[in-house]
């Protein structure tokens, strides 16, 4: 029933809380829910489906090109991602970017990026709810097969171990109106490429994420070097990002630091320690322990299957804490196990920024994307700027936010009243 306008000033008047919470009500037409985890036990749905996307791709070599706008591009710069169990097998060949591709898919994207962003959000993410069941449904073999097998603008920089976090960076800020340059892990190219293809079947428009494979300091270079460079979406090692191209994770790498482990007077290899580079890249898990907690073991990053383990004296709980906060300048993720509340409250307020994920009572995983922008993370910790995916702080830092002020009486004098 509409009311004259007399009798709704009235009604507004008298209950001024109630009408001002009606004007702001607000319902969500999108339903959130949980995906269930598949177990993938033996004679499951899941595992046959995952088992026979992976015997069709044994053998197979995936022809993957750089992607600008609706063209696929070839350069002479080819390179081969081959399948970390078995070096014979190469999983898919694709190539580098120089620097003129760079420059066209930046010049691509940002043609695109008005109509782009002046679309309504609801509508962008439609793409992304479509690419999702996709991958939750139809598509869910062949992305984890093919990640078995081998694992302005925005510049989205994915990582080798974390296929799905590749759709995020690069989608994250297109969902909120952004272009994206797309700069994929050498080794995890197959299943990246997989990605992008199925966030072109759901509907996202040519020029918003161009796909562009390159070499680190051709990317980097070419992208800082950009005026239309608004932000920097990265996960990986600092080394990544501080030389721009070494590959971290590396069996050389992680090799070394079990050399160091077997020769160091302050460390004892209690499990494991072996590794084996013939057929694959393949590491022995392995347990340390130190004596010592300012080993560098203990402080730096390896992104292999090495745990070092520092038993710390019973009366010098305060001391290890301390420790634990100011010993490494890393601080992603950590854990306390308590029952005495007052420990786990003096754990958190002690360890307040030492831990970007902090748990209590839970298992330590759970290592989540971080953001770098052009001022390159100025906090205490290397590991990133504590921004994560599902919450409102990291969907934001891809947003330039505007206020409005709109006036509906029309202003009868230009003059401020000192001025009258």
């Amino acid at each position: 029933m509409l009311l004259p306008r007399v009798a709704l000033r009235g009604a507004l008047r008298a209950r001024p809380w109630r009408a001002v919470g009606l004007c702001w009500k607000h319902v969500s037409s999108l339903k959130v829910a949980n995906e269930p985890i598949l177990a993938f036990t033996q004679g499951s749905p899941e595992r046959d489906a995952l088992q026979k996307a992976l015997k069709e791709l044994k053998g197979r070599t995936e022809a993957i090109p750089c992607v600008v706008g609706d063209e696929e591009v070839w350069t002479s710069d080819v390179q081969y991602q081959v399948s970390p169990f078995n070096h014979g097998h190469k999983v898919a060949k694709f190539c580098y970017a120089d620097k003129a591709l760079l420059h066209r898919a930046i010049e691509a994207a940002l043609a695109a990026r008005k109509e782009w962003d002046l679309k309504p959000v609801a509508d962008r993410a439609q793409v992304f709810l479509k690419a999702a069941d996709m991958l939750s449904g139809p598509r869910r073999a062949e992305i984890l097969a093919k990640t078995m097998v081998g694992q302005g603008f925005v510049a989205a920089i994915s990582p080798f171990n974390f296929t799905a976090i590749g759709g995020n960076l690069a989608g994250a800020p297109a969902l909120m109106g952004n272009v994206v340059l797309w700069k994929p892990s050498d080794t995890a190219m197959l299943a990246s490429y997989a990605v992008y293809r199925i966030l072109r079947e759901a509907g996202l428009p040519p020029n918003i994420i161009q796909f562009v494979p390159a070499d680190g300091p051709t990317f980097g270079d070419t992208v800082t070097s950009s005026e239309h460079l608004c932000g920097i979406n990265f996960t990986g090692s600092v080394p990544i990002w501080a030389l721009q191209g070494q590959v971290f994770g590396s069996f050389s790498r992680i090799r070394k630091w079990l050399e160091h482990a077997h020769s160091s007077p302050s460390l004892t290899v209690l499990a494991g320690g072996q590794c084996d580079d013939s057929v694959g890249y393949f590491v022995e898990p392995c347990i340390i322990e130190s004596k010592d907690p300012q080993d560098p073991i203990m402080k730096e990053e390896i992104f292999g299957p090495v745990l070092t383990v520092y038993v710390y004296p019973d009366d010098k709980y305060k001391e290890t804490l301390r420790l634990v906060d100011s010993t490494t300048s890393y601080g992603l993720t950590g854990a306390v196990f308590a029952q005495d509340k007052d420990v786990v409250r003096e754990a958190t307020e002690m360890l307040r920024n030492a831990a970007g994920n902090f748990y209590i009572n839970d298992k330590s995983t759970g290592s989540v994307s971080r953001c770098i922008f052009l001022e390159i993370n100025r906090a205490v910790f290397s590991t990133g700027t504590n921004d994560k995916p599902g919450g409102p702080h990291y969907i934001l830092r891809w947003t330039s936010p505007q206020v409005i002020k709109e006036t509906h009486k029309p202003l009868g004098d230009w003059r401020y009243p000192y001025m009258q």
